[in-house]
Order: structure tokens, then sequence, then C-alpha cells
């Protein structure tokens, strides 16, 4: 390089390589906003080939995070964005217009809820129905019903929809099927394998397994994902480069974490089952869980779901106290890390809901959702039990 000012050198040396750095064993964290070409011809024939130039168009990290999420899911691209909700929104708005017509689940996170009511200032109605009864189902649907949208396991009731069943219904009615495998995740169950049309996940959670990074993705065939691609790119709602490199680093374990974190889940559900502090667990391992043999016969052996709750006494004093005498397991607003977490969903996820509402659900204050970690067994059933012990005086 010709000799410049040193303001000019320092912004210029060393921002190219000079010897071959190809095929790296990791591929590394491409942190930049843009890419450069050398001319009008080389910047159509980057356009050509699909090339990368803007972060927020493409990057090189989303693009093998994308690839990795095909994969998992069995489908044909996928986008990834900053958060699930990001996915969730891009896909729902890029597949409906004003006048269309949501039926849901009534069981889902209250954010999804919350978003599906918001989007009636679009034009865009919603009715929530219960997606365990195909009955229900059927009959809400109505002549605006462009989608239904369900969760594979509901969002903190434990309960299990039957995809291939919703999905026969969605499609015999001109309907597409959108299904958030949070807390499953393709460990345990691929939804487009069933009839879904798109998949999405919360790769946040159970994916990257770390509770260090936000990230989401949807999944599905190219023509409706390159749909939610066009404008996930004109909302910006992308991952950053670093998010999405993380997230592919966790989820290279998920096959190693995600069956033992379901193992863990069934042995404490079996536990606290017994307990006469507990009102009721949900959990699909549980013979008397409503969709167990559903469960059974959908999800591999031994991997439906790392996620239970249980219903305790709806005393705030007493629920404070188990809280603070838990040892290992601690709160947090998320979930599917390496570490056992709870969540109490009145004054969380479903958090401002209205009262009906929420016992509609199932939802009441003595209900504790649980996230099972890598720990122990024993030590976790040890844990809840002894802080469960406040409930007994």
């Amino acid at each position: 390089m010709p000799a410049y000012h040193f303001e000019t050198e320092l912004l210029h040396v060393g921002t190219c390589l000079h010897a071959p750095a190809d095929s790296p064993e990791t591929l590394p964290v491409y942190m930049t906003t843009a890419f450069h070409v050398d001319d009008l011809d080389a910047l159509e024939e980057r356009y050509k080939a699909k090339g990368f130039c803007y972060n927020r168009s493409q990057n090189p990290n989303r693009a093998a995070l994308s690839d990795l999420m095909n994969h998992l899911e069995h489908g044909e691209d996928s986008i990834v964005c900053s958060c699930g909700m990001s996915a969730i929104t891009t896909v729902v708005m890029s597949l409906l217009r004003s006048g269309d017509h949501i039926l849901a689940d009534k069981t889902l996170y209250g954010e999804t809820i919350d978003l599906f009511r918001h989007i009636a200032s679009y034009g865009i109605t919603v009715t929530f129905t219960d997606f365990t009864d195909t009955a229900e189902v059927q009959a809400h649907l109505r002549d605006g019903t462009k989608l239904l949208y369900t969760e594979t396991i509901s969002n903190p009731m434990i309960t299990v929809v039957d995809i291939a069943a919703i999905a026969e219904i969605a499609h015999a009615n001109g309907c597409w099927l959108v299904v958030d495998n949070t807390f499953t995740s393709a460990a345990a169950i691929r939804p487009l394998d069933l009839g879904a049309d798109v998949v999405i996940n919360s790769l946040t959670k159970f994916s990257n397994g770390h509770s260090d990074i936000l990230c989401g993705a949807a999944t599905g065939s190219s023509e409706l994902i390159q749909k939610a691609k066009r404008l996930l790119v004109l909302f910006g709602g992308v991952a950053d480069p670093m998010s999405a490199w993380l997230c592919q680093r966790g989820m290279r374990t998920m096959p190693f974490r995600i069956p033992q974190q379901m193992q863990n889940a069934e042995m404490l559900a079996a536990a606290l089952e017994k307990h006469p502090a507990v009102k009721r667990v949900h959990h699909p391992s549980l013979a008397g869980h409503p969709q167990h043999d559903l469960a059974v016969s959908m999800y591999q052996a031994g991997r439906i779901t790392a996620m239970l709750s249980i219903e305790v006494e709806p005393d705030r004093e007493k629920i404070n106290a188990f809280m603070n005498r838990l040892k290992i397991v601690r709160y947090a607003m998320t979930l599917g890390g390496l570490r056992t977490t709870i969540a109490h969903p009145c004054t969380s996820s479903h958090w401002g809901l209205p009262q009906e509402e929420l016992d509609a659900m199932g939802i009441n204050f003595g209900l504790i959702r649980i996230s099972t970690g890598l720990e122990n067994a024993e030590d976790l059933i040890t844990d809840f039990k002894q802080a469960l012990a406040v409930f007994e005086k």
C-alpha cells in the first residue's frame, strides 16, 4: 500500500488478507455491515450469484444457520430472525391481508396472543379455540379463515396438539398451518413432516440452549419463506451475525442436551405427581395427561418435552417462600437453558390477560412453569421437595 497520512493508513491497513484462508474449521463471525465490490460490473455479478452485499439483506452466518434449520426441520428454506416473536410476526404478516381470519389455539404464549389481537387494527381477525378438540377447530372455521396457528406443546399448560389432524383440516379448507415448535424443537418432532406449512422456532430457547442470545427462525416451503424473507428485510428484524454464530454453535449439542433434559422432566414430573403439596402436574409422559397416548404416538420414545407445569396452593406469600427456598433452581423470564428454571405465568408470560381468558386456558395463580435443565435429576427432585415444604405449613 502506498504511503498515506497516519489516519488514512489506520483505517485501511489490515482490512484484507494476503494468504489463503478458505475452509476454516469453524465458520467465522462475519461482523461487517457490507461486502465490497470493485465496480458496477462486479456488483451485477454479485447480484446474479445472490452473493452477500448488505448485512440486513444477507449475512453468511444467517445463511449458515438457515441451512442448518432447513436440514433439521426438513424444510426448503428458512428465515433467521432477531427473536421468535420476529419470526412469528414476519410469517403472519407476509401471509395475511386485511379481511383475513386466523384460527388459533386458545393456549399460546401470551405475547403471541397479544400480537394476534394487535393486528386486528390491520383488519386481520382472530378466533381462539381448543386445538386439542378437532371438532372445535372445524366448528370455528369460516369463509375468511386463511391461517391456523398452534404450538406443538402449549405454553404453559403443556397440552399436545395432533398436528397431522389439524393439518388435514387446514388444507381441506384452503388454509395454511403454522406451528410453533419451541417447546420441543426438531430434536423431538418435525411439524413439516406432519403436514404443517411453516414451523416457527424461538431458537433462543432449547435449540441454542445456553441462555445467551436472542434468535428465531421460520422454516417451510421456498414459496412461503420467500414471501416472509422479503418482508423481513423491510421490517429489519434479522438476527445479528454474532447471535446467529452462537446459536449455530449451541445447536451442535442438541442431540446430547435435549433428550437428557426431557428425561429429567419425566423423572421430575413423576416425583412431583406424588407430592402432597402439588395439586396437579402437567406433563405428557404421565398416564393421567389428557393427551398422553397422542404424545407417545407422535414423539420419539422418551423425547416429548423438557417443559412441565405444576399447580400449588394459589397463595402469593407461600409461592414467594417456595421460590426463595429453592437452592439450585431459579426464576427466569425465559426457558430452554442448561439450568432448570421456573416461571409464574400469571405474572410473566400471560401477565395482563383478563381473568376469564386465563380461566379458559386453565391458568391459575398457583400454576408454576418449569423448564428442566441438565442437573442430576435426583438433585432437582430433592430441591423441589424441600422447597415445597412451605405449602405444608
